[in-house]
């Protein structure tokens, strides 16, 4: 019987399940949505709907335990900053799980975990803006000089 015991283990020791989980939540709040397997997505909903609930008290306590939790302080500070801000007015339910499909290689459950009214752009904070460089003159490729040379020493 299955008394008391809550999450599930994932095929992990308990130091890598912690690791992941602090990972997973580090991006979902970086990016705003992530994609996930179904069983990480479920065990990872009610994890961040309680960091977004002590991000909203903002008190200096709550702060230290949500860094002590996430150890990233950018995560944090989004968290207090712009996060509490935009769920002030909800008592809950912050983050949704969507099921996508399957994976090619090992036919996995896929699910995409995402915060409710989220920040579209977010998801685009690591992608370099790409800078447009002049044109060059047209050279000749490098490659017609060897052709040319080797042309003569056929000769």
């Amino acid at each position: 019987m299955r008394h008391r015991l809550s999450n599930r283990k994932l095929n992990r020791t308990s130091e890598h399940r912690v690791a992941l989980f602090k990972n997973m939540l580090n991006s979902l709040i970086k990016y705003e949505q992530i994609s996930t397997t179904l069983p990480k997505a479920k065990e990872l909903k009610p994890q961040i709907d309680k960091v977004i609930t002590l991000g909203k008290k903002g008190t200096l306590v709550q702060k230290k335990n949500l860094i002590g939790k996430l150890q990233d302080k950018s995560s944090v500070n989004k968290l207090c900053k712009n996060l509490a801000k935009r769920y002030e007015s909800r008592k809950g339910g912050y983050s949704r799980v969507i099921r996508a499909g399957f994976r090619k290689g090992d036919d996995a459950p896929m699910a995409i975990i995402e915060l409710v009214d989220r920040d579209v752009e977010a998801k685009k904070i690591d992608i370099p803006k790409k800078k447009l460089e002049p044109k060059e003159k047209e050279k000749t490729p490098p490659n017609t000089k060897i052709k040319e040379k080797k042309a003569k020493s056929k000769k």
